[in-house]
């Protein structure tokens, strides 16, 4: 195996799924790292049992580039054809959970390290590696509010989710809710003593519906995404215990995801106005109904510019020119929204995620080294 495959079976090992403890991989990465004179700040998060791990390599006190990736994987699931949590190979391609997404842009990087420690850079690498990203990039906010006292202003972000080595300027921004929708129980012989939750819900969606709806007939538009417009939709409903009783609670996840320019934060804030109308006048009415609602997941929008110094160099890079947008989701947007200029170029293909025998391609991680090893001579020029 080469180093990076090496590191990928490592990693792959260990299965750090998102929303559980994750020292096991965090010192895996700090260790590897110390062997190789690199110091790496472990900072954990408030739920106390993960961290995200933050290193440089080169001046901390001049502009440099940050690697970032993840080290959690979504839970393994039913499907697989071998352990999923032991990397295999299947002709020239490694299969396990996490080896696409995104393991091996991290493997890769930490492929590089010997090869960044010995160059001398003259300005830094930055590793960044978050933990529960798949759950609403959860880590990586913390990680960015620490950057200031971690090393000088960055001047741009690679975001290493699988884009098969295309860096892309452009992605959705995103929010997620669940509401839990109460009424009144009782026997379904009398629903008019009773206040139906269910039902509320059903009115509840048809806000989702609307405003979908009016997010294609008005937009606003962005050309480079399919659809070109903002989009909300319900994906999980929970209701009621059996069909002779009027039930009291039915909860409702929810997402939208916004073109760049909205704030995904609007699209929540209208949809919450609508629900609030609905409620108001039953409440009013004597109903025994409330809608109570949770954000799970919110992350804004990626926008680089056509013009943008670091699109430039991720093409000179990455030897491929620039796609415009994606419909996947990444902490680009957060990085963005914190003042660092970030583009998404990886490893891999995205389809290859999130699935039974997920799998990236020996070339794939040839091809990412060798981007790499491009940064690395732009830092010591």
């Amino acid at each position: 195996m080469t180093d990076a495959a090496a590191l990928l079976s490592d990693l792959v090992a260990i299965p750090s799924v998102c929303r559980t403890p994750n020292g096991t991989i965090v010192d895996l990465v700090r260790d590897h790292l110390a062997r190789h004179g690199v110091e790496a700040t472990v900072l954990p998060g408030p739920e106390g049992d993960r961290a995200n791990l933050f290193a440089t390599i080169g001046p901390r006190d001049m502009p440099g580039i940050i690697l970032s990736g993840h080290l959690d994987v979504v839970p393994a699931g039913e499907g697989w054809t071998g352990d999923p949590f032991s990397l295999r190979r299947i002709g020239d391609r490694l299969v396990g959970r996490g080896a696409v997404d995104m393991k091996g842009f991290v493997a890769c990087m930490l492929a590089l390290v010997p090869e960044m420690v010995r160059a001398g850079l003259t300005r830094p690498i930055h590793l960044a590696l978050s933990y529960d990203e798949e759950v609403g990039c959860v880590g990586v906010r913390h990680m960015i509010a620490r950057l200031p006292e971690l090393c000088a202003a960055p001047e741009g972000c690679i975001v290493g989710e699988p884009s098969e080595m295309q860096p892309v300027l452009r992605h959705k921004g995103k929010v997620a809710g669940r509401l839990t929708v109460r009424g009144r129980a009782g026997h379904s012989s009398r629903p008019d003593l009773a206040d139906n939750a269910v039902h509320l819900a059903a009115d509840v969606i048809g806000l989702v519906r609307s405003l979908h709806e009016g997010f294609g007939r008005q937009g606003p538009f962005h050309p480079l995404f399919e659809p070109a417009s903002s989009t909300l939709q319900v994906g999980v409903i929970h209701g009621g215990t059996g069909v002779n009783v009027v039930p009291d609670t039915c909860r409702v996840e929810w997402e939208a995801r916004a073109v760049p320019g909205v704030d995904p934060m609007t699209i929540h804030d209208a949809f919450q106005a609508g629900i609030d109308g609905l409620v108001a006048p039953l409440r009013a009415a004597g109903r025994v109904v409330a809608v109570e609602g949770e954000i799970l997941s919110l992350y804004p929008a990626l926008d680089l510019p056509d013009d943008a110094p670091l699109r430039g160099l991720a093409e000179v890079w990455s030897g491929r020119p620039a796609l415009g947008a994606v419909s996947y989701g990444t902490e680009a947007g957060l990085f963005q929204a914190a003042g660092i200029p970030s583009i998404i170029c990886g490893p891999g293909r995205i389809a290859e995620a999130h699935r039974p025998d997920e799998s990236i391609g020996l070339s794939d991680l040839d091809e990412c080294c060798a981007m790499l090893r491009r940064v690395i001579a732009h830092q010591v020029k």
